[in-house]
């Protein structure tokens, strides 16, 4: 069995859908089911007996002292954090406990519980932090992508909450010893993906005859990685990644937001037409966010050298299956958007007057 937290959420829960098809190895799926953590992405597992759901925080440590203790998991698979760096913006304190504090705390019971173990089982163990591409910064236009062993430069409160949780797992390596490996991602997108984002935002506002809200002049530049080639490049991390070593996990895919648009908008176009006309009469230019980094992209070829691990899907390919989800699942979509959801959208979004 394998403990992951997070699970309930976009990535995570991506990722025990996956490993159960792909392995059929038990996951404990410890999730807090805060607004963006779903047991509908999980509907397909109920009753399954290799998916045991506890609802729970990760800075409980009584709480994870149980579960080790109980479940005995030979791994941890660490996705839980929050992740909206618009959130982080307006709310930093949530970001510091969860994404900190949780790290610690999760690191602390994982050592416990590795230290006890015999001595073949503690050989195997291994404690699997999931992070962001956005610990190292911003990246000039022709700057050369992020590698390994660029220097941390976060730029919001997310990002620097999650830098602060990559040191932690690197010297608890160092320190103690705990058999940790370390991914940095770049932007996913896919199913389930908690319409507060990019590309889920657009289809759900789009498909409503809703503003399509753009920062800035729309050329933030992002790599963007399919959630599905996320999950199979973690499997590979887990089971060959070298201990203490970090892998950027990346699309291959630099593309800027307002691209992103228009190419929403032209499937949107083909896939559910709107008599109104083309989607793209909706593109509404808003302020920008402070501190908005301008480009982030992803070298992931120690990924490909190490463990033999590429990208299955193109942008193309990957983005067309990410809308037809979003029309398949209306009920899905209609669910998650809560009281919660609609003021915490008119929150963000009323201090950001369409701009230029």
């Amino acid at each position: 069995m394998i403990l992951v937290t997070g699970g309930a959420g976009f990535i995570g829960s991506n990722f025990v859908l996956d490993w159960i098809e792909a392995t059929g190895e038990p996951v404990l799926n410890l999730d807090a089911l805060t607004y963006a953590g779903n047991l509908r992405n999980l509907a397909s597992l109920q009753g399954d007996p290799r998916h045991v759901f506890v609802q729970g925080d990760i800075c409980d440590r009584p709480l994870l002292d149980r579960l080790f203790a109980e479940h005995r998991p030979r791994a941890v698979l660490h996705f839980a954090a929050e992740s909206h760096v618009d959130r982080s913006i307006h709310g930093p304190g949530a970001f510091m406990r969860t994404n900190v504090e949780g790290t610690f705390t999760l690191l602390e019971a994982a050592r416990q519980h590795w230290s006890a173990l015999p001595a073949d089982k503690k050989a195997a163990f291994r404690f699997h932090h999931v992070s962001t591409d956005e610990v190292y910064g911003s990246l000039a236009p022709d700057a050369p992508a992020f590698t390994e062993t660029h220097a941390y430069e976060p730029n919001s409160p997310y990002s620097a909450s999650k830098a602060a949780s990559d040191h932690l797992v690197r010297a608890w390596h160092h320190t103690y010893g705990l058999p940790v490996v370390t991914s940095n991602c770049s932007n996913n997108y896919g199913p389930y993906h908690f319409p507060e984002k990019l590309i889920p935002l657009l289809i759900v506002n789009a498909l409503a005859g809703k503003p399509l809200p753009v920062y800035g002049d729309g050329r933030q530049v992002r790599d963007w990685l399919y959630v599905g080639d996320h999950c199979s490049a973690i499997r590979a991390v887990l089971a060959k990644g070298r201990l203490g070593e970090t892998y950027n996990i990346g699309g291959w895919n630099e593309q800027a937001n307002i691209d992103i648009v228009h190419t929403v908008c032209k499937l949107l176009d083909e896939l559910r037409p709107d008599p109104a006309g083309p989607y793209k009469r909706l593109i509404t230019f808003v302020a920008d966010r402070p501190g908005h980094d301008r480009r982030y992209a992803i070298d992931a070829r120690k990924i490909e050298r190490e463990l033999g691990w590429r990208p299955a899907e193109t942008f193309a390919s990957g983005i067309r299956k990410t809308v037809q989800w979003y029309l398949a699942n209306a009920d899905w979509v209609a669910d998650v958007q809560s009281g919660g959801y609609r003021d915490w959208m008119a929150q963000n979004y009323a201090t950001r007057a369409p701009g230029a």
